[in-house]
């Protein structure tokens, strides 16, 4: 990458929204395994509007719940501190995004895949890897292709043609993104990622998802996640390809995509619960 092009790339991330301070202290506490339930949340009352739309989601006919909740401590009791983590990320880092689309990129679309990659790759880090929370994993998924809202916000012309050629020519959207800007989504979401301060290992994850490797479990999930996504089609995230899964994948899985779409079983209420962040 030139210095001219990068010296470009670093101005579009600087004129980017600043990550929501809420949600860089619940990153934190979860990264806390001595973290009390009690501190996260303080983080989420303390900011209300998060807060007001957690609580009006909560109370939706998506949950279901029997009696009506009017505190995010009482949510905590009825859906557990996972959920309501996760409900209070994903809300503050929809809430807080552009939301410009275009002719070839509708963003909303786009938030559905993003959501459904988290939930998925949560998934399988609890029910596969047996990690007991995956809340890193959650928050990999939801930022893994957020390079692709700078590119839309600032060079939407640029980015819709490598949109229309990786169709047209049917090849991977970061690829074609190569050879019409000369950077890719995956380098500027790692770029926006250093910019909000965030964890060192999620930049990675951001950078490399396109590339996994048998050393991490998490570039691995959110790949295979990201695979489910778009086989299913859940939203869209510009990429018309749906990469099969590399030998290291299918070794640390046990199956193949069509093997791990099976035995994930139903998934449109991943599907309704993003659907409801959206258009809250």
């Amino acid at each position: 990458m030139d210095s001219e092009l990068k010296n470009r790339l670093m101005s579009m991330v600087d004129q980017m929204p600043p990550f929501p301070k809420s949600v860089h202290r619940v990153i934190q506490l979860t990264n806390d395994v001595n973290c009390a339930p009690k501190d996260l949340v303080q983080v989420i009352e303390y900011d209300p509007v998060i807060t007001m739309k957690l609580l009006k989601l909560v109370n939706s006919a998506y949950f279901a719940l029997t009696r009506s909740v009017s505190s995010v401590r009482h949510a905590v009791v009825y859906l557990g501190l996972n959920t309501v983590k996760n409900l209070a990320l994903s809300i503050a880092t929809v809430s807080s995004l552009p939301r410009k689309s275009s002719a070839e990129f509708d963003i909303n679309k786009f938030l559905l895949h993003s959501l459904t990659t988290a939930s998925i790759a949560q998934r399988l880090a609890k029910d596969y890897l047996k990690r007991s929370d995956g809340g890193d994993f959650f928050v990999a998924g939801l930022l893994h292709d957020f390079g692709k809202v700078v590119l839309v916000q600032f060079m939407p012309e640029e980015f819709g043609r490598a949109i229309i050629m990786a169709r047209e020519e049917n090849i991977n959207l970061h690829d074609a993104e190569m050879k019409i800007i000369g950077a890719n989504h995956t380098e500027i979401g790692a770029m926006l990622a250093e910019k909000w301060e965030l964890p060192e290992d999620l930049i990675l994850c951001i950078r490399n998802h396109h590339t996994p490797n048998a050393l991490d479990a998490i570039d691995d999930c959110i790949f295979a996640a990201d695979q489910v996504s778009k086989r299913l089609e859940f939203g869209f995230s510009g990429n018309p390809i749906i990469e099969a899964f590399p030998e290291h994948i299918v070794q640390r899985f046990g199956m193949d995509l069509d093997g791990m779409i099976e035995s994930l079983g139903d998934m449109r209420g991943e599907v309704e619960k993003a659907e409801s962040f959206i258009y809250m």
